[in-house]
């Protein structure tokens, strides 16, 4: 190849590397945000719908992402349409509301609409990375890498969970071990091979989840490297920028400290605060790829002083920070 042929591939190179840092601006370079709900609850115990998704929606984030200049372009829940509403069995009807989450999200990428996923609980999590792995172009399915922030590993199957709740088995679906007509139902038609998923600060598992755990090729980024910003999560976000096409990061909000979700059934100790899990947000949200961030399990009946809300502000304004500051200008 000569000199010009070398100078004008470099060119595209940097267009190319220009394009994906900033697919989620608009023409004055403002963060152009997709806001997407699913209300439901997959778990046989308790109300199939409750309002702790909608609930961190209206606490203020339409004005605090307003104040940030960020552009939230559309606002939608996914929904059972009046027929698959009277369809049998919840674990079958959530797996269809997350079939509608998937097109949401999937209509949202390729258009280029950062999502941010809010949940009343992690079992979203399929129908999330369904759509961003239907988003490719021409049909291409998309490799997905996943980013589990949570103080559980959710990574049980029906023979292997103590509590049987469906709220402890979605990383397991999502990686094909459980569950595959939900998986499908949810738009998740490759699992997510377990190399392509990090687990943080995971520090509560059930003992055979903990054997999966440790069978698997899952790894890890620790409490401690969440608090002290260590190398450990940018050689993660590198490894998965080099083997995936999108990543996806959920939070589920019983990460934190309980001290800010005292409200939360299931807070286990030692967690990372809002602050330092922010700081650790914005650095994976610098990489090119991290294209989605989801939220689950706000206690909304039980945050009287809405201590937890303001961590959940903090946690999407932490992502949003990273989002502006990559480089392509």
């Amino acid at each position: 190849m000569g000199k010009i042929g070398l100078v004008l591939l470099l060119l595209v190179c940097i267009s190319i590397d220009r394009t994906q840092a900033q697919k989620y601006r608009d023409s004055d370079g403002r963060v152009r945000v997709a806001i997407v709900l699913n209300s439901y609850n997959g778990d046989r115990a308790g109300p199939e719908t409750d309002s702790d998704a909608e609930a961190m929606l209206q606490g203020g984030l339409l004005d605090t992402l307003a104040s940030r200049n960020v552009v939230v372009e559309s606002v939608e829940s996914a929904e059972l349409s009046t027929h698959q509403e009277s369809e049998y069995g919840r674990w079958n009807r959530f797996g269809m509301v997350n079939g509608h989450l998937a097109e949401i999200v999937t209509a949202n990428e390729k258009a280029h609409r950062f999502n941010i996923g809010l949940y009343n609980n992690c079992s979203s999590l399929s129908g999330m990375l369904g759509g961003l792995q239907q988003s490719g172009q021409n049909g291409r399915l998309l490799e997905i890498g996943l980013i589990w922030i949570d103080a559980h590993g959710d990574y049980n199957t029906p023979e292997t969970t103590l509590s049987g709740m469906l709220g402890g088995m979605p990383v397991a679906v999502a990686a094909g071990h459980a569950l595959t007509r939900m998986r499908e139902q949810s738009g998740l038609e490759i699992p997510l091979p377990t190399e392509h998923i990090v687990m943080s600060c995971v520090r509560d598992t059930d003992p055979l989840e903990q054997e999966r755990i440790e069978a698997s090729n899952i790894e890890h980024i620790s409490v401690l490297d969440i608090r002290s910003e260590s190398s450990a999560i940018r050689y993660q976000m590198d490894r998965l920028s080099d083997s995936t096409d999108l990543i996806y990061v959920h939070i589920d909000l019983d990460v934190l400290d309980p001290a800010e979700v005292s409200g939360h059934p299931l807070t286990v100790p030692n967690g990372p605060t809002s602050d330092e899990l922010a700081r650790a947000l914005k650095i994976m949200f610098e990489y090119d790829k991290t294209s989605a961030l989801g939220i689950a399990s706000y206690p909304h009946t039980a945050d009287p002083d809405e201590t937890t809300l303001k961590a959940v502000y903090k946690l999407i304004l932490g992502a949003i920070e990273g989002l502006e500051s990559r480089q392509g200008d």
